[in-house]
């Protein structure tokens, strides 16, 4: 079971890791996108780390609709709407619990996945974040059903989104400013699967 000041760590930690990938994150969206994708999120994380400490004690439901409204609030571009009707999504999901188990965490991907997709009018192929997300979540659904054991079932999602950020890179863009560079977005991984296999990565670290 995760507590609520075990998902405040990770959180903290997520935020840690994006400063640390930022350039990274901005040169990937250099070549397609606008270049600010790293930077935004930066930002983003950097204004939740302010609001955490004041989360302690309270419902994951209620620090994953802040995290997203702070998102929405301080993250530009397309991300800011994306993620933060994601968090915003599984918070709703998960609701007042103040702990959740493996089966809560599908239940609040799955939701986060589905606001990503109606915010986005995004489907799985076209090159976005959710080419990262959905086949992760495919693979912790069917572990976790199989053995019931969230952390295996953790490690086999965040290396089907490592995939999924590879194969982002043999399709073309067609949504966002990645769309108007048609055959040229070939070849290069989208920033969005990246950001998102991060906070995976980070996930799998603490559980």
């Amino acid at each position: 079971m995760t507590d609520s000041n075990k998902v405040i760590e990770i959180l903290k930690q997520i935020g840690e890791q994006i400063q640390m990938e930022k350039d990274f994150l901005t040169e990937l969206d250099n070549v397609i996108g606008d270049g600010d994708h790293g930077i935004n999120m930066a930002r983003g994380f950097k204004e939740v780390e302010k609001k955490l400490a004041d989360l302690s004690g309270k419902d994951i439901g209620s620090i994953l609709k802040t995290v997203g409204m702070t998102l929405v609030s301080t993250v530009g571009g397309a991300s800011g709407p994306l993620y933060g009707t994601a968090f915003m999504r599984a918070g709703s999901a998960i609701g007042a619990k103040t702990e959740m188990d493996g089966g809560d965490f599908i239940i609040g991907m799955e939701a986060a996945i589905s606001g990503i997709e109606m915010r986005g009018k995004a489907h799985e192929g076209e090159k976005t974040m959710l080419d990262a997300l959905i086949p992760a979540l495919n693979a912790i659904k069917k572990s976790y059903e199989e053995n019931n054991d969230f952390k295996a079932a953790l490690t086999l999602g965040v290396e089907a989104a490592e995939k999924g950020i590879e194969y982002t890179k043999t399709i073309i863009a067609t949504k966002g400013r990645a769309s108007y560079l048609g055959e040229r977005s070939l070849g290069h991984q989208d920033p969005g699967a990246t950001s998102a296999c991060l906070m995976l990565k980070v996930i799998n670290s603490m559980i």
